[in-house]
C-alpha cells in the first residue's frame, strides 16, 4: 500500500509547489497586467503565445520655446524669416510578438506617419506643410531574466531599421518643391540599436513598473546627418478595479540629444527647424490611462486601451516648437494565452 501511496503523495506535493511557484509569479493576465499603452515592450510571453497590436497615437506641438521659456514670432522673426505655428503627427502602429521560448519574446513593430505643420512668415504669410508614409521598422526580443514573488525583470533589446523616407518635399511660398525640417521627415535614415531593462510588480489590486531605455545611431544617413541618442525612462502604476478594468497613472523622462551634422538642402537662417543647433531637449509627461480586458468568453484576452499624457517640463536646445498633448489608443490580442 505504501508503494502507491507515497508516490501518489509526492505528485500531489509537487502539483502543489508548481501551483503555488505559477501563484507567485506576475501575470499579464489581469486589466492591468500590461503598462500604459504608450510603453512598448512592457511584458514578455510565454512559448507558444502571440500577440496582435495596433496602437494609434496622435502629438501636438503649439508656439515655441526658447530654453524653457515661450519665444514669440516678433522674436524669432529678428534671426529667422519663418517662424512654426503648430504641429500635428498621426502615426498607425502595427506590431506583433511571439514567444518561441519561455525565455524569449520576438517583436516587430511598424508604422505610418503622417505630419501636417502650420507655418508664418515674416511677412504675414500663412502657409502649411505635410508629408506621409511609412516610418522605420522595429525589431526587438525580450529576454526573462526573472518571475517570482510577482515580480518580473526582463532585458529589451533591439534595432530599428531605417525604412522611413528622409527626403520628404513639399511646396512652400519660397519653393515648390522644399526640402522639409528634420521633425517632418519619417524615419532616422540610420540604423539605431537600442537596449533596456523592464522591471514589473503586483499585488492583488495594484501594478507597477519601470522601464528604461537607450538608443543610438550609427553612422550618417545619406542626408549626412545623424539624429541624435535618446534616453528614456518611464515609471507607472495602475489600480485594478474589476475583472475587466484598470486605471493607470505614469511618469516619463526622456532625453534628446542634439543633431551631428547638417542637410544641405536646408539653409539654417530660414527657420529654427531648418538649424541643427536647435535640436536635442528634456521633458518630463505625465500620463492617465485605462485598460479594459476581456478576461474570458467568446473574446478572452482582447485588450482596449487608451492614454493621455501631458507634458509637465520641457527644457529645449535653441528655439523649438513646444509639445502640448499626446494621446495614444490601442487595441491588443493574444493567442495561445
Amino acid at each position: 500500500m505504501n508503494k502507491i501511496i507515497l508516490p501518489l503523495l509526492g505528485l500531489a506535493l509537487l502539483w502543489l509547489n508548481v501551483a503555488v511557484a505559477q501563484e507567485n509569479q506576475w501575470s499579464s493576465a489581469r486589466p492591468d497586467g500590461h503598462a500604459p499603452i504608450s510603453v512598448m515592450g512592457d511584458h514578455y510571453h510565454k512559448k507558444g503565445e502571440v500577440m496582435f497590436s495596433y496602437r494609434f497615437m496622435l502629438m501636438w506641438m503649439k508656439d515655441n520655446l526658447q530654453s524653457t521659456k515661450d519665444i514669440t514670432n516678433d522674436e524669432i522673426y529678428q534671426d529667422f524669416m519663418i517662424a512654426p505655428q503648430q504641429m500635428q503627427m498621426n502615426m498607425h502602429m502595427l506590431g506583433v510578438m511571439y514567444a518561441p521560448f519561455d525565455n524569449l519574446t520576438f517583436m516587430v513593430m511598424g508604422n505610418y506617419i503622417s505630419n501636417a505643420m502650420d507655418l508664418r512668415t515674416g511677412m504675414g504669410v500663412d502657409f502649411t506643410t505635410e508629408s506621409s508614409g511609412l516610418g522605420d521598422i522595429s525589431l526587438s526580443g525580450l529576454i526573462k531574466i526573472f518571475n517570482k514573488n510577482k515580480q518580473s525583470l526582463h532585458a529589451n533589446i533591439g534595432i530599428s531599421i531605417p525604412i522611413g523616407d528622409i527626403n520628404q518635399r513639399d511646396a512652400t511660398p519660397m519653393m515648390n518643391d522644399a526640402q522639409l525640417a528634420y521633425p517632418m521627415q519619417l524615419g532616422s535614415g540610420t540604423w539605431d540599436p537600442n537596449w533596456g531593462l523592464t522591471y514589473l510588480g503586483q499585488s492583488n489590486k495594484l501594478s507597477w513598473g519601470v522601464q528604461s531605455k537607450y538608443k543610438f545611431r550609427i553612422g550618417d544617413n545619406s542626408k549626412k546627418y545623424t539624429f541624435g541618442n535618446r534616453f528614456d525612462i518611464v515609471g507607472w502604476g495602475a489600480i485594478k478595479v474589476s475583472d475587466y478594468f484598470s486605471f493607470s497613472t505614469s511618469l516619463n523622462y526622456y532625453n534628446i540629444q542634439k543633431i551631428e551634422g547638417a542637410d544641405a538642402d536646408l539653409n539654417p537662417m530660414m527657420m529654427p527647424l531648418f538649424n541643427t543647433v536647435n535640436s536635442g531637449k528634456n521633458q518630463i509627461d505625465i500620463g492617465l490611462g485605462t485598460n479594459f480586458y476581456v478576461p474570458g468568453g467568446k473574446w478572452k484576452n482582447l485588450r482596449l486601451a487608451a492614454e493621455i499624457k501631458l507634458p509637465v517640463y520641457q527644457k529645449v536646445n535653441g528655439i523649438q516648437m513646444k509639445n502640448t498633448l499626446m494621446a495614444i489608443f490601442g487595441v491588443q490580442y493574444s493567442i495561445g494565452h
